[in-house]
């Protein structure tokens, strides 16, 4: 009898909390290495709600709605180190952002609700993809040449697009092109890029003009849109800048030119002085020696026979 008694009161317990069976659905997204993805919960955290996340079975966040415990990666899970410095946790959503993926983030993520009306699961399979070698190719200019940075990727009215210079903001432009900057207007106090920014509005590609070895480095174009209800991805684009320091002369490039000048003048001069030695040396070897007609009369051949005879004085 009091068997039943136990039995009858956890039926009525659960149908006094409103006690629902757990559903469940399933997400499917492709990133690329780089790319930056924020996982939706769909709800507003209060204090009946526990959230919790989870990567192949391994908690990796957790959330309750009076905000006493909570937790990301480590903190959740001592030892794991897989997402390090790479996961935020909205306070006030429980939404899960994966900040700068890696492939060996690919995989299976779990969403857990608990409260005490309903119970609920989603299922978000992420694929991380690597980027080519292509991508991650260096640029190398000159100083003084101009670098063009292009994207190559399709603008949608709702995309926010920023450009970054090791991680400083240079350039931003909305997709109804109501907000744009560059350089000092997105960041001020930022000196170092004035007047040789260009953004395209159409192509997003940024342009640096006369370009200076302080302007090495990682630019990243950064671009916001919202996918789904789901789920929301922050793409990313990287080009790498390498700038290569010309030796100073000293000079300007108009001594220097000058200079060129003169030395092609000289360098012709004395090219014209050696044909002409070399000519008119040629032409003296060849020419017979001369001889004037007194000498030809009046000096005919020597005989060596010919012994001149001395005048003697007879005694």
């Amino acid at each position: 009898m009091s068997l039943l008694v136990n039995l009858l009161s956890v039926i009525l317990i659960s149908t006094d909390h409103g006690a629902s069976s757990v559903g469940s659905d399933e997400v499917s997204l492709s990133v690329m290495e780089g790319d930056s993805v924020t996982l939706h919960t769909g709800v507003q955290t209060n204090r009946q709600q526990d959230i919790r996340w989870y990567y192949n079975g391994i908690r990796i966040a957790k959330i309750i709605g009076d905000l006493t415990k909570t937790c990301t990666d480590v903190q959740c899970n001592e030892g794991n180190e897989r997402f390090r410095d790479r996961l935020k946790l909205d306070h006030q959503t429980g939404s899960l952002s994966i900040m700068n993926t890696r492939n060996t983030h690919s995989g299976e993520y779990t969403l857990n609700i608990f409260s005490n009306s309903s119970n609920s699961e989603k299922i978000f399979s992420i694929n991380v993809q690597g980027v080519s070698a292509a991508e991650r190719d260096e640029v190398k200019k000159n100083e003084g040449e101009s670098v063009t940075f292009d994207p190559a990727v399709a603008r949608t009215p709702n995309d926010v697009m920023t450009w970054y210079f090791n991680d400083i903001h240079i350039a931003e432009i909305t997709g109804d092109q109501s907000k744009i900057c560059t350089d000092v207007q997105c960041n001020k106090g930022t000196e170092r890029f004035r007047d040789r920014l260009k953004l395209d509005h159409q192509t997003v590609s940024l342009t640096i003009t006369n370009t200076r070895n302080t302007d090495s480095g990682l630019y990243k174009l950064q671009i916001n849109s919202i996918n789904s209800s789901s789920f929301s991805i922050s793409r990313v684009k990287r080009f790498s800048l390498n700038v290569i320091d010309i030796p100073d002369s000293g000079l300007s490039s108009e001594a220097v030119a000058g200079i060129v000048v003169v030395v092609l003048l000289v360098a012709v001069a004395v090219a014209f002085a050696v044909i002409y030695y070399r000519q008119h040396k040629s032409h003296n070897d060849r020419a017979p020696v001369p001889q004037s007609e007194n000498d030809a009369d009046n000096n005919p051949p020597h005989d060596p026979n010919d012994i001149p005879l001395e005048d003697t004085e007879e005694n």
